[in-house]
């Protein structure tokens, strides 16, 4: 198993990539650490990994706050000993996201404080935790609109992950020489819950599918398994990488018929 023997602490895994990702992990050998807000589907992610004989504890947690991040890092070596892979996956896109006109400040706050000063508080809290364990993988959920604009506005969504992509490439240079790599995922456009609600006839995903080379959705399994390839010893010579998980989006100039 690719994670056999190592804790892995991962936000947001109550649902989407952050639950696909939990049950990868410890499918592969990993102990891990559940957080989120969402209690009930949080603990529900911790119930499906032991019911695979897996081992798993649920921590609530806002990312957006510095005493939850300490927290749910302290729990995860209380816990299991160590922490060798730190999975910042929480993430928003609010309503109220649009152009820099129309967006409020209350969005873009919020929206900078979850998906991106999670990120860092994240790290500020969990590399001295990797230091500890002798080193580790860190793992920054970002996504395709990091690389190009969006063609629906959403500011504050796309400015903050492009900071992930920023952030995650200063900290990979940083403490490379410490055996912990920083690495981003971006991600194309998902069969999730939050994109299916935004995206909430079949005229809207088929215009949005028009863009895609591949055609379809991606499903968070699908960024599960780069988010696994990241985390274990496959990937030792990477780091400060933006790994692409777009179904081609990114490359299309013209998306061929």
């Amino acid at each position: 198993m690719r994670l056999n023997g190592k804790s892995a602490l991962i936000t947001g895994a109550a649902s989407g990539i952050g639950r696909a990702s939990a049950l990868v992990f410890a499918a592969e050998g990993a102990k891990v650490v559940a957080v989120d807000l969402n209690e009930s589907d949080g603990e529900q992610t911790v119930s499906e990994i032991r019911a695979q004989g897996g081992e798993a504890i649920f921590v609530r947690a806002d990312v957006s706050k510095a005493e939850d991040c300490a927290k749910m890092i302290a729990r995860a070596e209380e816990a299991f000993g160590r922490l060798n892979i730190l999975f910042n996956n929480a993430g928003v896109l609010l309503s109220g996201d649009d152009d820099a006109i129309g967006t409020e400040e209350a969005v873009w706050d919020r929206t900078m404080a979850i998906n991106l000063k999670s990120v860092y508080l994240g790290c500020k809290h969990g590399i001295p935790a990797l230091r500890r364990a002798g080193g580790g993988s860190i793992i920054n959920t970002a996504s395709f609109v990091a690389m190009m604009g969006a063609a629906t506005p959403q500011v504050a969504y796309t400015a903050s992950k492009g900071g992930v992509v920023s952030l995650t490439r200063e900290l990979a240079v940083v403490h490379a020489k410490e055996n912990i790599r920083v690495n981003a995922i971006c991600p194309g456009p998902l069969r999730t819950e939050l994109l299916m609600k935004i995206l909430d006839t079949e005229e809207k995903r088929r215009r949005r599918l028009i863009h895609i080379p591949m055609g379809r959705f991606g499903e968070p399994r699908e960024v599960a398994g780069a988010a696994l390839f990241l985390a274990s010893d496959d990937s030792s010579f990477i780091t400060g990488s933006a790994l692409m998980v777009d179904g081609g989006i990114t490359a299309a100039y013209v998306t061929p018929l």
